[in-house]
C-alpha cells in the first residue's frame, strides 16, 4: 500500500512542469533563430558580394580635387 501512495503522489507531483515548458520555449525560440538565420544567409552573402564588387571598381578622389567640378558659380539673392 506503500508503495501505491508513492506512485500516486509522484503523478500528482506538477513541480517540474514549468521546468518543461522552459525548455520547450526556449527549443522553439532557438528553432526560430536557426529558421531566421537559414532563410537570410543567402540574400546578405549576395548582398556582401554586390558591395564587394562595388568597391573594389570605386576610385578615390585625391584631396586637392575634392568638390571641384571646374566651374565657378556665384549665388543668386
Amino acid at each position: 500500500m506503500n508503495f501505491l501512495n508513492t506512485v500516486k503522489a509522484f503523478v500528482a507531483n506538477e513541480a517540474g512542469a514549468v521546468t518543461v515548458d522552459w525548455v520547450v520555449l526556449t527549443a522553439a525560440i532557438v528553432g526560430l533563430g536557426l529558421a531566421v538565420v537559414t532563410s537570410v544567409r543567402s540574400g546578405v552573402s549576395s548582398l556582401g558580394t554586390s558591395i564587394s564588387s562595388s568597391l573594389s571598381g570605386a576610385s578615390v578622389a585625391s584631396l586637392g580635387t575634392l568638390g571641384s567640378s571646374g566651374t565657378t558659380t556665384t549665388p543668386s539673392n
